[in-house]
């Protein structure tokens, strides 16, 4: 018969295992896409704004629904909402994976982006909680090694997929893996304590909606704004009005959806914005690499050369994200997280370098290198912003961590179209140094208050 200790142990196991595989499934997907979309555009017939929005679907729908989906997480318990989310994504990529028109395309995206809105501060919450103290740093630093594995790996699996079976089965192997990861969550057979509390504020809800949605709409429009200067200027002022009526809402509900007090934690506000940072970047650098990659005027790849040439980013993503707890304890996290930002922009310029010419040896060095320093932030960012936390915030806090990297996410990719327009791929790695210095002043306040 097991132990007392036995139990709780294995089902800290099972919940990262099937955590990590989620999250490597959910960052495949989401690149793996971007490999497939000219493929998916001729056989269904796809218009200009619908591939743009096969991919603004998923990140409208992820950023709107995120912060309620954490606080769904502290209301319900964590491995319920993560099983959930988890659940539904396989359910939406089977719609994905079995679409015949625009229309289903569009709507299993949308479905996909409101399951990891689920799916992704439920399990950074699950494995927080079901980890042991001493644990609990290489097992955040594991969810993330995985979820930045799966968006290194995803344009060689999409490409290779799309290549040789058919665009199709990205989605049946995501919704595969996702039904696994559900399996994992049903047999952690405790659940995590759960935090009732009253009803939704569904005021709070409609109005984090509309700003998110607005925002996010604004910063993909940004590339066309001397076309369409007025929907520009439209999105920003109703993401503007929507921001200032969800502070006076929430400030004076009594159960408010975001707690404003995580905003006043200057600990918890510096790591969030350097996640946010991290993911900016990230994405911003394996879109536009893949499109200069499979440029004839680039590198003249396959879209399976494209992805292989980035096996060493993903190397770099891996190992250090799973090597910085123990950086963390050995340097702290200022020199550490410094160390890592200087990195990113350093390798963002023999990137730019390399690929103009190019030379590949330097090349996949500074893919490494680029790799590793991202590495650092992404993977270190979440545990610090949740150590300003008690614990039974953890949800909410996930969910406004989460909330801002969808949001920084498209931020990068909305400026890097901008200057992969304007300069092509040294445009976009010139724009990852600069916010990569950004991220290293920012680095300068993790100091002695803030702990490993």
């Amino acid at each position: 018969m097991p132990s007392d200790d036995t139990m709780p142990r294995r089902r800290a196991r099972v919940t990262l295992a099937a955590s990590c595989l989620g999250m490597l499934a959910l960052g495949a997907n989401g690149t793996a896409i971007m490999a497939a979309l000219p493929t998916i555009r001729d056989e269904l017939g796809l218009s200009a704004g619908q591939v743009e929005w096969a991919i603004n679907a998923y990140l409208v729908v992820s950023a709107a629904c995120i912060i309620p989906g954490g606080k769904a997480g502290d209301r319900l318990g964590a491995r319920r909402v993560a099983l959930a989310g988890l659940a539904l994504f396989a359910l939406a990529s089977l719609v994905v994976a079995t679409a015949w028109s625009p229309v289903a395309l569009l709507g299993g995206r949308a479905l996909q982006g409101l399951a990891a809105a689920l799916a992704v501060p439920a399990t950074l919450a699950a494995v927080n909680a079901a980890q042991a103290p001493e644990r609990r740093a290489a097992a955040i630093g594991a969810w993330a090694g995985f979820l930045m594995l799966g968006f290194s790996l995803g344009p060689l699996i999409g490409g290779a997929l799309t290549h040789l079976v058919g665009w199709r089965v990205i989605f049946w192997a995501s919704g595969a893996a996702m039904l696994v990861a559900s399996g994992g969550f049903l047999g952690a057979a405790a659940p995590l304590a759960a935090h009732r509390g009253g009803r939704l504020d569904g005021a709070g809800f409609v109005l984090l909606a509309v700003f998110m949605t607005a925002l996010v709409s604004a910063l993909h429009a940004l590339p066309t704004v001397t076309q369409a200067p007025l929907d520009f200027v439209a999105l920003l002022v109703l993401a503007g009005g929507s921001f200032v009526a969800l502070h006076r809402v929430e400030r004076r509900a009594p159960d408010p959806l975001i707690d404003l007090g995580l905003l006043a934690d200057r600990g918890f506000v510096r790591a969030t914005v350097l996640g946010s940072i991290a993911m900016a970047c990230i994405l911003a650098l394996l879109l536009f690499y893949n499109l200069h990659a499979q440029s004839p005027a680039g590198l003249g790849l396959t879209p399976v050369g494209a992805g292989l040439s980035l096996l060493p980013m993903s190397g770099g993503l891996l190992i250090f994200a799973f090597a910085a707890p123990a950086l963390i304890r050995r340097f702290g996290p200022r020199a550490t997280l410094t160390a890592g930002t200087l990195a990113i922009g350093l390798a963002a310029a023999a990137v730019a370098a390399a690929a103009s010419f190019p030379v590949w040896a330097p090349l996949l060095l500074a893919l490494f290198a680029i790799g590793a320093g991202l590495a650092l932030p992404y993977a270190t960012a979440p545990r610090l912003a949740l150590a300003a936390l008690p614990a039974a915030q953890a949800g909410a806090g996930s969910g406004v961590i989460n909330a801002c990297t969808f949001l920084g996410g498209s931020i990068g990719v909305a400026a890097g179209a901008v200057a992969f327009a304007l300069a092509g791929l040294p445009a976009v790695m010139a724009l990852i140094a600069v916010a990569a210095l950004g991220g290293a002043w920012l680095c300068r306040g993790f100091g002695a208050g803030v702990r490993p």
